[in-house]
């Protein structure tokens, strides 16, 4: 019995791996668009004093989250093709996930990013804006999309964690995952 559950246990953390190796060979090839869930940020909803304008009043990363999001540069860099584009939300914990990682040279903020205020789902017309700029994009390089669970979900029907890359292709009037990458 110890040994199946340690089989089972080693099994079970190859699976990430594999899929994040899976991911890399997507990204080397470029022309592929990357939503990216901003890295490790303290809490789980904004203040009461939220305000977009000012990171003070926002979750923002927390030391772990800033060296996640330069491991995230730093791969991305030595693993893919070139990252052409960089789209993030506005919120501060997202803009500064894309910022160091990819530098402020390319990172743009992109409201349609921004997650739904709570109790909130994210409207079509957000929803279609984003689905429209990934559509349009056909850069030989990556399209990355700094963003939050929430738009992740909305857009492919599944989660990712804090830090990960999920690579999609339009299908249909959604999104097809093409493969992840985890950044422990």
């Amino acid at each position: 019995m110890r040994l199946i559950t340690t089989i089972l246990v080693l099994l079970l953390s190859l699976a990430p791996a594999a899929a994040t190796e899976a991911g890399w060979a997507l990204l080397r090839n470029g022309g592929h668009v990357v939503l990216l869930r901003h890295a490790i940020t303290p809490g789980t909803v904004e203040p009461a004093t939220f305000d977009i304008e000012n990171c003070a009043t926002q979750r923002n990363l927390s030391d772990r989250g800033k060296q996640q999001a330069r491991k995230m540069g730093a791969l991305f860099a030595a693993r893919a093709e070139t990252t052409e584009r960089v789209l993030s939300s506005r919120y501060c914990n997202a803009l500064e996930t894309a910022r160091i990682a990819f530098g402020d040279r390319l990172v743009e903020p992109f409201a349609a990013l921004d997650q739904p205020l709570p109790g909130t789902q994210i409207d079509d017309a957000q929803k279609e804006e984003i689905m429209n700029t990934i559509r349009a994009f056909d850069g030989s390089g990556n399209l990355v999309l700094v963003t939050h669970l929430e738009i992740i979900v909305a857009l492919t029907g599944q989660t990712a964690r804090e830090g990960e890359a999920v690579i999609v292709r339009p299908d249909g009037e959604g999104l097809h995952i093409l493969g992840r990458i985890v950044f422990n």
